[in-house]
């Protein structure tokens, strides 16, 4: 196999030699060198599969060779395995037709064209063909502006696609989203850098880990214009560039970065360099920052080399790795961050060792790898985030105006398209014809509508069962897919797994989901089981059936594990995996499970510990004698093991002693589990209920039942989140044994403050009440104009609204992520604010902001909201001047407030958990 690698690179080196006047691709020398280093080294790690074909062609130019050879050389493994080669040679011919044609295409320059214009992949999102579907709608709208112009003008063509809305954690493909029309951040910017780098401008996704100062995370993108990157919110576009709802919770990070493809060494601090892809920090960008020194060392105080330094920030209730570093020689390693609290978590060979860092207040930790397994004890850390300090840029009156106008206008284009989606009316006939029970036609109903543009894929799919008289299989396979699967699904997909599938009348398990579910992780559906069956000879999979640890061996024996070259974790392909015989470990494990399944032997990843487990329904023998089960038994695969066992568990419990303003803590909002393994912990995922809503693990549904766990190290970390952003936090370590029970306690620290007042609102101000006309038994005076519309309109005060006591009022920005996730959080806990009983005035910048408000997206919201229109934002003006925040304009805000004008609360633009710390206050009144 040696001698074919070296041969194939005879043709591809003397076509670089020959063709000396030929334009180089990679006219830097060196760089040059490293690539073809790289791309030696990639093949040689991947021998199997014909997998570098493309590179046989002889008519490549040398700049198509070595922009191949670039790709090749640091894609992740699926990428090479999953696509062929034409696809990448295509769209980088099609980069180049940009590059030429484009009025920008000779002033980007080449470092920036080759890693932030030619890659492909964005995140972690299935390829696809949208780079020349973009640049055929694009290119005519913005050939004759500037780079700044065009970076705003595609962003507004990207909003008339694609809208927020939170969704799963898997990324959507570019085309996906557009069919769809909405997307979380990390799809808006996925597909946003794919339109820009589609009209040959470099782009690239931003990352903030982690926020510190609440419980989310965020995307966004940078694009270079003309010497220098610009932010903005992808598919939220602004008058100007550096600006978006997040300019301020950016302030408050602790870091932003971004993978850049390959090996890239620009002006950022670099963070992590991988075979695939160089991290760099762009904190700088966004907020102060200040550098710390990290020192390890051992028990006797010497510097440790080697050591795996992990940078946590408290967020969903765990401390989470925001940026991972290794110590030199000096046993040293160091980081940039904005100036708040992390947790510096150190490991090697099984010792570890772990402190509080303060940036800006410390520029240096020194940190013992003094911590071993099973050490049991409880401590309390107390976590405070950066300060806000955003800076806005500046926008005139008439350029927001216009902003608006464009808004709306694209607003109307995209919700004409979703115009055109299933509803429920439609779905109803559109099944008509099908013979249907009404159970079934309330299932495919719910299918249909939640499929949005992917509809028709799903109706041909159940024609071609139907046809077949297996619309029952056919729905049954439809039905354990997710809401996305729905919207994304191919009828390839759909057809090789009702095919291939068995049969769930025949499984002799209480659920199907386990055999005939295409999907095992987050991976991208492909159709593998016909592959697999023709694959895999008749006589293993005989065996493997027979006896499913053979199948373990085949897997250990036939697949080489290999984590660097697919760093992200990216999963290949079922088939990708067979054919590369190269594999990371969640890629293996993905694999085997389809193996499994395609073969008719139940088997999954758990969700909650992500072990590979399956049911082996074959009788086995204990002490010497054959057992018979009739439902089998699950066993756990591992891989380094010799044969699949059944893990030795224990029960945990948890005592809780309620506090006034949580009755029963939610895991990831108040409290995590994590298990240890090699030097750290790894979190238990258990369920969070759904999107921004209620449901979800709780103690009173886990801990305090009971759970079973496997034996082992755990770490439990529990955290009240204050208004400012601070976290009381406290962390325990025990041990679960074999067969016993631990109990253990759970606490949910409180502030000894009281409730303070913070500031005044006059509660005699004046807003419109949605609805009132003139005639009304209300106060009447005029009050304004909106939009041009003179008519009277009729006033009312806080005060006469919610009467004497306390009352909550918000003003919200319509359709804003920061103002959605607000009202959801508040409709989670809608009961809570009932049994209140106070008002709550929710109020609109404007009657246009109203119209756009779809309170049916938010179900849950309390009875006792009133709605209202802010007459001439007087109400938001007066909140940002008395509670001096440092911009006017950003929403939502929200406030607690008495009629003695007494302000108790304040929160501003995006805040996680929002009804919750509403709640803490109110209990506290």
């Amino acid at each position: 196999m040696k001698t074919q690698i070296q041969l194939l690179f005879v043709p591809i080196l003397s076509v670089m030699i020959v063709s000396c006047s030929e334009p180089h691709f990679l006219k830097e020398e060196t760089y040059r060198n490293q690539v073809i280093q790289d791309f030696e080294q990639k093949q040689q790690a991947l021998p199997n599969g014909d997998l570098f074909a493309i590179f046989s062609n002889k008519d490549l130019t040398v700049s198509e060779r070595e922009a191949l050879m670039f790709l090749y050389a640091y894609m992740p493994i699926g990428d090479v395995t999953d696509y062929p080669g034409i696809y990448y040679l295509e769209n980088f011919r099609l980069s180049e037709r940009t590059r030429g044609e484009m009025p920008w295409g000779k002033v980007v320059p080449d470092k920036l064209y080759r890693h932030f214009v030619l890659p492909i992949r964005v995140n972690n999102e299935n390829l696809d063909d949208s780079r020349k579907l973009f640049y055929g709608e694009l290119k005519d709208r913005v050939k004759n502006l500037s780079m700044k112009e065009a970076i705003l003008e595609v962003n507004h063509w990207c909003h008339e696609k694609v809208v927020y809305r939170p969704s799963d954690a898997r990324t959507s493909s570019p085309l996906a989203s557009v069919k769809t029309a909405y997307g979380r951040c990390g799809e808006e910017s996925t597909f946003t850098v794919a339109a820009l780098r589609a009209v040959g401008i470099p782009a690239r996704q931003v990352y903030t880990p982690r926020w510190a100062h609440t419980d989310d995370n965020h995307a966004w993108v940078e694009a270079w214009a003309d010497g220098q990157w610009y932010f903005f919110g992808a598919c939220e576009p602004e008058a100007v560039l550096n600006l978006g709802w997040f300019n301020a919770p950016a302030s408050r990070g602790m870091l932003m970065h971004t993978k850049v493809f390959g090996r890239y060494n620009g002006p950022e601090e670099i963070m992590l360099e991988t075979p695939n892809y160089t991290e760099i920090n762009v904190i700088d960008n966004y907020a102060p920052t200040a550098k710390a020194l990290v020192t390890v060392t051992d028990t006797d105080g010497k510097p440790v080399v080697g050591v795996k330094v992990d940078f946590k920030v408290y967020n969903y209730a765990e401390f989470y790795t925001v940026a991972t570093k290794y110590t030199d020689t000096n046993g040293q390693t160091s980081l940039t961050a904005g100036k708040g609290d992390m947790l510096v978590w150190a490991s090697k060979d099984g010792q570890f060792g772990y402190s509080k860092l303060s940036f800006g207040k410390e520029d240096a930790l020194v940190l013992a790898l003094d911590k071993k397994e099973g050490e049991a004890y409880t401590l309390d850390l107390d976590i405070v985030p950066p300060v806000e300090g955003a800076n806005l840029p500046e926008v005139t009156p008439e350029q927001r105006a216009a902003n608006d106008l464009r808004l709306a206008k694209e607003d109307s284009i995209r919700n004409a398209y979703v115009g055109t989606m299933m509803t429920e009316e439609r779905a109803k006939a559109a099944l008509s014809t099908f013979k249907l029970n009404e159970s079934e036609i309330d299932k495919m109903v719910k299918m249909l509508v939640a499929s949005r543009g992917n509809y028709q894929t799903l109706i041909d799919f159940l024609k071609n069962a139907a046809g077949e008289g297996k619309e029952d299989l056919a729905i049954e396979l439809l039905r354990v897919l997710s809401a996305k699967d729905w919207r994304d699904v191919s009828i390839e997909v759909l057809k090789d797994h009702y095919q291939n599938a068995p049969d769930p009348q025949k499984v002799s398990l209480g659920t199907s989901v386990e055999i005939i579910n295409p999907r095992v992780a987050n991976e991208m559906l492909t159709p593998y089981r016909n592959f697999l069956r023709n694959a895999i000879p008749q006589s293993d999979a005989e065996t493997f059936v027979k006896d499913p640890t053979r199948l373990v061996e085949w897997c250990k024996k036939e697949i080489k594990i290999d984590n660097d070259l697919n760093s992200q974790r990216i999963p290949i392909s079922p088939e990708g995996v067979w054919k590369a015989r190269v594999a990371d470990e969640k890629s293996r494990d993905i694999f085997f499970v389809a193996m499994a399944r395609t073969l008719g032997i139940p088997a999954w990843i758990d969700e909650v510990t992500g072990k590979v487990q399956y049911v082996d329904m074959n009788p086995f023998m204990e002490n010497g004698k054959q057992i018979n089960l009739k439902e089998g038994r699950t066993l756990d695969v591992n891989f380094n093991a010799s044969t699949p066992v059944q893990a030795s568990t224990g029960l945990l419990y948890a005592t809780y002693h309620p506090i006034p303003s949580l009755s029963d803590p939610k895991y990831y909002s108040h409290f995590t589990l994590s298990k240890y393994k090699d030097g750290t912990f790894r979190l238990l995922n258990y369920d969070e209920g759904d999107v921004d809503m209620g449901g979800g693990a709780t103690w009173s549904n886990l801990l305090k039942k009971g759970i079973r766990l496997d034996a082992g190290y755990y770490m439990l970390v529990s955290g009240t989140r204050m208004a400012s952003g601070a976290v009381l936090s406290q962390v325990s370590f025990f041990n679960v044994e074999p067969e016993k029970t631990t109990t253990v306690d759970l606490v949910m620290r409180e502030s000894k403050d009281q409730v303070q007042v913070i500031g005044n609102f006059n509660s005699e101000s004046l807003y419109h009440p949605i609805g009132t006309e003139s005639g009304n038994n209300l106060t009447s005076e005029r009050c304004g104009t909106v939009q041009g519309d003179t008519k009277e309109v009729i006033s009312q005060s806080i005060l006469q609204a919610c009467g004497r006591g306390y009352f909550v009022v918000a003003v919200l920005g319509v359709g804003q992520e920061p103002t959605n996730h607000a009202l959801r959080d508040i409709a989670a806990l809608g009961s809570e604010f009932e049994k209140w009983g106070r008002k709550m005035v929710f109020l609109f910048p404007s009657e246009e902001q109203y119209k756009k408000f779809r309170p049916a997206e938010f179900q849950g919201l309390p009875s006792t909201i009133i709605y209202g229109i802010d007459i001439d934002n007087s109400i938001q003006k007066q909140i940002a001047e008395s509670m001096k925040l440092s911009n006017q304009t950003i929403l939502p805000m929200f406030i607690i407030a008495d009629t003695f004008n007494r302000v108790v609360f304040v929160s501003q633009g995006y805040t996680i958990g929002l009804g919750e710390q509403l709640m803490k206050v109110i209990h506290g009144l």
